[in-house]
């Protein structure tokens, strides 16, 4: 059982208590006193065993119970002037009815509220001109515990059909005045003809007092209450806070109330020591002074137009509500939703889709202290943290409900589940996305603008992902509203209707494929399976894409499959022509799969051979069951952040498969080098490294080892230069090889002549390139487009490289000639 319910339950039972609330002789009554009852069953005296069935009644000790009721109900203190004004309010709607039935014709005050602070006196005023109490109703309302003068009220009217807009419930929020005051004074003169004005006092204990009053008389009829502050309570002696408090809770309540508020004004006043040896004639001069003035100002301006009828309310009427409800003046709502839910539950909203996004979600899209839905129960407003009256992928929707049908808890800070909830949520959910509807069937005069739900989508669409992943209900009616980038759509969306009508009738599934942005997407090798074939590939550019699309599964029976998946299978796949070229390729590269699959242990699964690939010559690919590198790199900084490691992520079933093209020159020749190189070879090493290296790239994958990539790559940019970059070139890498020999000596001793004089000619003017022989240049021009053609040129190339562990044994026969080199290298097509 809640706190707040067992101090609810204590505080009935003692309105029926025994002798625990008869007051002494010379006492006043006690809260809760009710005369002749049976005496309580705690009584000392003997009496002889009885048989019979005895009935006991409950007793309790007031002020442990009026401590339960001041300090359990309420979490917030601030609530205090909430409760207060609804009971004003209460109090001026009863005036109000009574004077309509009433066949007096005799003029009375108008309904209204005052709120008055005064720091000298240390005391908070709240006054209102209602229907007011006579004696007996001081001690019926105020000294009975959760006796509720306005349910009676409501009680005695009948069927409940008279036009009254009454608040107050459970006959406790006059007790709320305790969260601030140690002392409450409550003067009262009731509307019935000849009444007396009366003061209630009481400091919370267990009595009160009753006395005539003869202080400043109430005008007409109404209450004044009389709060005298705890010192820990001194902060709502300020009129900002006191403001502050009408403008969050009682913006809307019907009847004016207005705040007692110091301003300061600047007006023009004579100056009185400029004007002494004023010229006759002359204009007075003046000067601008401050003035300070104390009156009552209005603080409830706001029309709470959601309670008229929706036919009656103007356009500009919803956008200015909109604008000054929740404080938004430079924003324009999209669309708005006006409706009267009725029948088996009453309530009456109105929701909105902002133009923008609110400040609050632009950082946390699931900001706590983003409150865009106001629950009101009869214009009072009761908060805006109920997370199950709107989903959180509805997050975004502004706007207001008011309903006198929420299973709300005394206090009315908890809104509890039930039927009613479920009821009202799922209406907040079908007309929100009514209004995303209405907002995407809006394509201008022309027919074809969406630019106002593409503005919508840029906004909130990663909303409506939320959605699609969490709720189950309405996953199928938020599907059509997605929008995504494509392989065909350009810089332009595409829906999934969309994609569905441009279908090849041999395209069986919609494909999507996962990445950091639209152009990593675009890039990675997985597409050229798909568009040699025609089909049209979705980009899903966030983490929480792949989760989405996982959790739609389909659409319009059509199924939603990873592309870049293991077992994607396409339509040609299930063949047994196409299955059996996929043996025979498996066999036929063989040795470059198990040479792969031993180098790369660490770093994939396995190797297949992929002939659905066209330009690229290798793509890693994902098992059935494993996660994209988007996702990955996604989980990893989830673990990191939790303190954990990410080594589990990378898991046995998040290892890559390596796809391997085998029409592609780069895969051959890797097969070939497989074939007649010794499988230690660091140039196969690196070869196959480097391939591996790219297509971990192009598919979005990160490179472990960029120094390794780097000094490969390096490596590959280096034998270009030597190829392409002329004599100059060719000597320096001579010279070069000649250092980094073994035998420095002997290396140098071989070059021959012309090579050292063009070479010290190239130190002399770096012009060397012009005064090379002709068979060196001729040399090197044919050797452009091959990097091993520099160990070929001239013999002390040929020597150094003799020095090399890695350079074959051919060039030990090369001729001193360089023309013969050269002749050779037009006949040997590996030179």
């Amino acid at each position: 059982m809640k706190f707040s319910s067992l101090a609810v339950a204590v505080a009935v039972t003692a309105t029926a208590c025994t002798q625990a609330f008869v007051p002494q002789a010379a006492a006043p009554r006690a809260f809760g006193a009710v005369q002749n009852r049976p005496p309580f069953f705690m009584s000392t005296t003997e009496e002889a065993p009885s048989t019979e069935k005895e009935t006991f009644e409950f007793t309790s000790d007031v002020g442990r119970v009026m401590d339960l009721i001041i300090n359990s109900l309420y979490s917030d203190k601030d609530i205090f002037l909430r409760e207060l004004v609804s009971n004003a309010a209460d109090a001026c709607d009863k005036k109000r009815f009574l004077s309509l039935t009433s066949e007096d014709d005799e003029e009375s005050s108008t309904p209204q509220i005052f709120i008055k602070s005064n720091a000298d006196e240390n005391t908070i005023t709240i006054e209102d001109r209602g229907v007011g109490m006579t004696k007996d109703e001081l001690v019926n309302n105020l000294g009975r515990i959760a006796q509720s003068g306005t349910k009676a009220f409501v009680e005695a009217l009948g069927d409940g059909t008279a036009d009254v807009n009454l608040i107050g419930q459970f006959g406790v929020g006059f007790y709320s005045s305790y969260l601030v005051a140690d002392k409450v004074e409550v003067v009262t003169k009731s509307m019935q003809d000849g009444s007396q004005q009366y003061r209630w006092t009481s400091d919370a204990g267990a009595s009160y007092t009753i006395e005539e009053d003869d202080s400043e008389p109430i005008e007409g009829s109404g209450t004044r209450l009389i709060l005298h502050l705890k010192d820990e309570a001194a902060d709502y002696l300020e009129s900002t806070t006191l403001e502050e408090l009408l403008n969050r809770y009682s913006e809307y309540i019907e009847f004016p109330i207005s705040l007692w508020k110091e301003s300061t004004e600047y007006v023009q006043v004579p100056d009185d020591e400029a004007n002494k040896d004023l010229p006759e004639g002359e204009e007075p001069k003046t000067k601008t002074v401050p003035e300070t003035k104390e009156g009552y100002e209005l603080v409830n301006s706001n029309k709470p137009i959601w309670l008229r009828p929706p036919r009656e309310v103007e356009e500009d009427e919803y956008e200015d509500f909109y604008k000054s409800a929740f404080r938004s003046s430079y924003d324009t709502p999209m669309k708005h939703s006006h409706f009267v839910l009725e029948g088996q539950v009453e309530c009456k909203a109105l929701l909105y889709i902002p133009g923008m996004l609110p400040f609050e979600l632009s950082k946390d899209m699931f900001d706590e202290n983003a409150r865009n839905i106001r629950l009101y129960v009869k214009r009072v407003f009761i908060n805006d943290k109920f997370e199950d009256l709107m989903p959180r992928w509805l997050k975004f929707v502004r706007g207001v409900v008011d309903s006198n049908d929420l299973p709300l808890n005394v206090s009315r800070e908890i809104l509890q589940k039930s039927k009613v909830l479920n009821i009202i949520n799922k209406r907040l959910v079908r007309k929100s996305l009514d209004m995303i509807r209405d907002i995407e069937a809006d394509k201008g005069e022309d027919g074809d603008d969406e630019s106002e739900y593409i503005m919508f989508w840029n906004n909130f669409g990663k909303y409506l992902k939320v959605g699609a992943i969490e709720d189950d209900v309405n996953r199928k009616e938020i599907a059509p509203l997605l929008r995504f980038f494509s392989s065909k759509s350009g810089e332009e969306y595409t829906s999934l209707d969309k994609y569905v009508e441009s279908m090849p009738e041999s395209q069986k599934a919609i494909y999507f494929l996962t990445g950091d942005g639209r152009e990593n997407v675009a890039m990675n090798p997985v597409i050229e399976k798909l568009t040699s074939k025609g089909y049209e590939v979705l980009f899903a550019t966030e983490p929480m894409d792949e989760i989405m699309m996982e959790s739609l599964r389909s659409y319009k029976e059509k199924d939603i499959m990873d592309a870049a998946k293991s077992n994607l299978k396409l339509d040609d796949d299930d063949s047994e022509e196409s299955a059996k070229k996929k043996e025979e390729l498996q066999t036929q590269y063989k040795d470059v799969i198990e040479y792969l699959e031993t180098l790369l242990k660490k770093k994939i699964d396995k190797v297949i051979v992929s002939n659905e690939l066209v330009d690229s010559p290798a793509v890693l690919v994902q098992g059935a069951y494993g996660m994209s590198p988007t996702m990955q790199r996604y989980m990893r900084a989830q673990a990191v952040s939790a303190g954990g490691s990410d080594e589990d992520v990378m898991s046995g079933y998040n290892k890559a498969v390596l796809e391997i093209n085998p029409n592609h020159v780069i895969v051959q020749d890797l097969d070939r080098m497989c074939k007649e190189s010794d499988k230690d070879s660091k140039e196969l090493e690196s070869f196959a490294l480097l391939m591996y290296d790219v297509a971990a790239m192009t598919s979005g994958y990160e490179v472990a080892d960029l120094r390794g990539f780097a000094q490969r790559v390096m490596g590959l940019m280096d034998e270009k230069a030597v190829a392409s970059g002329g004599a100059t070139t060719v000597d320096a890498q001579v010279t070069e090889a000649a250092k980094e020999g073994e035998d420095d000596g002997e290396a140098a001793e071989e070059v021959e002549a012309p090579v050292t004089e063009a070479t010290k000619e190239d130190e002399d003017d770096g012009e060397a390139t012009k005064e090379v022989e002709a068979p060196v240049a001729e040399a090197a021009k044919e050797d452009e487009d091959d990097s091993e053609a520099t160990t070929e040129v001239e013999a002390p190339v040929a020597e150094a490289a003799k020095e090399d562990e890695n350079d074959s044994e051919a060039t030990k026969e090369v001729e001193v000639p360089v023309t013969e080199a050269t002749k050779e290298d037009e006949d040997d097509g590996e030179a």
